[in-house]
């Protein structure tokens, strides 16, 4: 194994333990497409489920049925339409449908018994009928009205993991089919989740598919990393006129979830083995997450996050990208440093040095090899430049050898020595013959939107 191998593998390490101390004893919902059930992994990832009840994590579990609900609808020849995304279901098709949720709900629990956990399918949802909807009777399909919350909760305090099948029940008795994406959303805001989990047949949401804002990153696949519930709210508008996409639907659910008080929605790919927890004990994401709370952290460098920031540019420093810099010197600097921190671990620095003729140097940029691509070093730099404006500087610069181009992507423009401050000027290495660019703080706001999107 090769040094960054064992850094990289260390680092997880480190994340997972930090992970699993943060969500001892917090709720996270899982809903699994239905469309996974057959899937070859989906055994490892009821085994994963299970690894992250073991850790204290409170689970509940939503399968989605559309599926098998198929399957014995067919088998009985019995036929149900969709309208706006929803089964209508007939008096006579909702004995069927029941049979086939708790037939998947039954093969999760043997499942999760082969693993030595303990489960509870239970009918624990009240339910109401749809009812008509421009003209259309949608029969024995329901909506959540209530949840038995202090069973659950209770259920959940045993130690047992709660499974929920997509059927409700009125207050006679009456069955209903209802949405599991819906009853997943329902269930995180009245048990008040950390996390809910879509765990789907697709990877995340596709910029390619969709119009996505233009403040959100895209990864170098077209995924939509992450989005603000701002962002996401965006995205519902901008994508207005698509209709009935399971995409859009579990965007407006994760938009509600944040909305209500859910922490963060994650959509990931379930036919990628162990994303679940890839997702969870890494900050560095693989599907789509949508938070309300503030994911992203530059702040102030503290005396604590020095050896992190020689950590991480260290490589940058062997590869002559950054000159060298000792513990000591970034102490006596410490006000010009900023440090990019995701759940307590630092992902990249920069620093803004001032000089008396209003002059200020972005240097130190520097991002965590295991974090490259996410646009990182882009947010340290836009955050340097605001910075910047406050502190009423009239222009930046930068010396770089190597990184000229990515700094002329963010508004910089080729510079001279004379550019630089005269103290600057009389410590210029000729030797390492830096590129030098600068940029006007006089028009930074139209170029740090250009950043920021």
């Amino acid at each position: 194994m090769d040094k960054i191998q064992l850094k990289e593998q260390v680092e997880t390490i480190r994340q997972a333990f930090g992970y699993v101390n943060s969500f001892k004893d917090e709720t996270f919902v899982v809903k699994i497409d239905s469309s996974l059930l057959n899937h070859p992994f989906f055994p490892i990832l009821i085994k994963d489920i299970v690894l992250l009840h073991r850790v204290g994590i409170k689970i509940v579990l939503v399968p989605g049925t559309k599926h098998r609900i198929d399957e014995v609808l067919a088998t009985y020849k019995i036929t149900c339409r969709t309208v706006n995304g929803i089964r209508i279901s007939p008096a006579e098709a909702i004995q069927y449908i029941k049979m086939a949720a708790f037939d998947v709900c039954n093969r999760i629990m043997t499942l999760l018994a082969e693993n030595s956990a303990n489960a509870i399918i239970g009918n624990w949802v009240k339910a109401r009928a749809i009812g008509v909807r421009d003209g259309v009777d949608y029969l024995s399909s329901g909506t959540v009205e209530k949840l038995q919350t202090d069973i659950v909760k209770r259920i959940i305090g045993e130690g047992q993991i709660p499974i929920f099948p997509n059927i409700g029940w009125n207050a006679r008795g009456k069955p209903y089919n209802i949405s599991s994406n819906e009853l997943a959303l329902t269930i995180s805001r009245e048990l008040g989740a950390a996390k809910l989990f879509f765990i789907t047949g697709f990877s995340g949401i596709s910029a390619k598919k969709f119009k996505a804002p233009k403040s959100v990153y895209v990864s170098s696949d077209g995924t939509i990393s992450q989005m603000t519930v701002e962002e996401a709210g965006h995205f519902i508008d901008l994508n207005a006129r698509v209709k009935h996409a399971a995409e859009m639907e579990l965007v407006t659910m994760a938009y509600h979830a944040c909305r209500d008080g859910v922490r963060r929605v994650h959509i990931i790919d379930g036919r990628v083995e162990g994303m679940l927890l890839k997702e969870i004990f890494s900050n560095r994401g693989f599907g789509t997450m949508i938070y309300a709370n503030q994911l992203d952290n530059i702040r102030p460098l503290m005396p604590a996050d020095i050896p992190e920031v020689l950590r991480i540019i260290e490589p940058l420093v062997e590869e002559q990208v950054l000159i060298p810099r000792t513990a000591q010197q970034i102490e006596e600097k410490a006000d010009d440093y900023v440090v990019y921190e995701v759940d307590g671990t630092i992902h990249g620095c920069g620093a803004l040095h001032c000089f008396p003729d209003k002059s200020g140097e972005i240097a130190g940029i520097a991002v965590d090899s295991a974090y490259l691509n996410l646009g990182t070093g882009k947010k340290i730099v836009s955050y340097l430049i605001e910075k910047a404006s406050k502190l009423k500087l009239k222009r930046l610069f930068v010396l770089t050898t190597q990184a000229a181009d990515w700094f002329s992507e963010l508004g910089f423009q080729p510079g001279r020595l004379s550019d630089l401050p005269a103290e600057k000027r009389a410590t210029y290495n000729t030797r390492r013959n830096s590129l030098i660019l600068t940029y006007r703080i006089s028009s930074q706001r139209s170029r740090r939107r250009s950043v920021v999107e």
